[in-house]
């Protein structure tokens, strides 16, 4: 996790984020840094390891949402992804790289970067929603995220792609696949209610149900709301963990709780800031790592 230095609302991505919010939210930068040091301190309570880095550079209001850049793989691979906007391609560090590949399984290192010179964007497990036990790829088209260098990607490390188009109740398309699809190892969250097109909306269906997932089903408005802006992580005890926002949380039914909770356990955070200026929740803040 990334810890930031100058959130705040980031009018480079607004065009494609139906999600952000230019609120006037006094020294939200400094808030964003206190709900960051809280959701760390809560996960540490959960016995969630944790590495934070802090932001380097001035100007890079979504420093926070590290998923976007980078990715580790379990195939002991690291990934960098090509960025939609300048500022967010700033956000690239080397020295996080080198620090993965010394300190866990990342053998491998994949560099998408200079997609950006063809208009080609992909934007990590921002755009991209892995099933790793299955090897399968899901990805919803958007600006930010390119098919064709979705499928050339998969290609690349062995996984079947799965594109198809998601929007919201404005006809605009969903930004990243990982606000409208979750995907656990024994469930999935997923508002098949954005695929518009029935055959995708069905064989999206039919590609979850089949590798396995029971699957709990998401409104347009708890979408709207991030419950499907979580990732399942597993504690220093072998736990499974499913990480969301308070916000995620509040508009889940009893129903849609009783299924996660057959699985894992229900952690969730307060970045009310985070989310509404940086049109992210608290899968966007976690770049996973994998242990050997």
């Amino acid at each position: 996790m990334i810890r930031p230095l100058s959130f705040g609302f980031n009018a480079q991505t607004s065009d494609s984020n139906a999600f952000q919010q230019n609120l006037e939210i006094k020294n939200v930068s400094l808030a964003a840094q206190a709900e960051f040091d809280s959701m760390v301190e809560k996960l540490k309570a959960h016995s969630i390891a944790v590495k934070i880095f802090d932001d380097q550079k001035v100007g890079l209001p979504d420093s926070v949402f590290s998923n976007n850049w980078m990715a580790h793989l379990p195939e002991k691979k690291v990934v960098v992804f090509p960025m939609y906007t300048p500022n967010r391609r700033a956000e690239v560090r080397v020295d996080i790289i080198d620090w993965i590949a010394e300190h866990g399984p990342a053998s491998i290192k994949i560099d998408l970067v200079d997609r950006v010179y063809q208009n080609k964007f992909l934007e990590g497990t921002g755009s991209i929603v892995f099933d790793y036990q299955n090897k399968i790829a899901f990805a919803c088209e958007s600006p930010r995220t390119d098919v064709q260098l979705f499928e050339e990607f998969c290609s690349i490390i062995g996984y079947v792609p799965f594109s198809f188009q998601s929007f919201d109740l404005n006809g605009k398309l969903i930004y990243h696949t990982n606000v409208m699809l979750t995907i656990a190892n024994h469930y999935a969250l997923v508002c098949l209610e954005s695929v518009e097109n029935p055959i995708e909306r069905k064989m999206l269906e039919i590609k979850l149900r089949d590798s396995h997932h029971e699957l709990i089903l998401l409104t347009h408005q708890q979408m709207n709301l991030f419950a499907g802006n979580c990732i399942e992580v597993l504690n220093e005890k072998n736990e499974s963990c499913l990480l969301m926002s308070k916000t995620a949380f509040d508009t889940l039914t009893m129903e849609q709780k009783h299924v996660i909770g057959k699985y894992s356990q229900i952690i969730w955070f307060e970045i009310p800031s985070i989310e509404s200026i940086g049109g992210g929740s608290v899968r966007c803040m976690i770049t996973g790592l994998f242990a050997d």
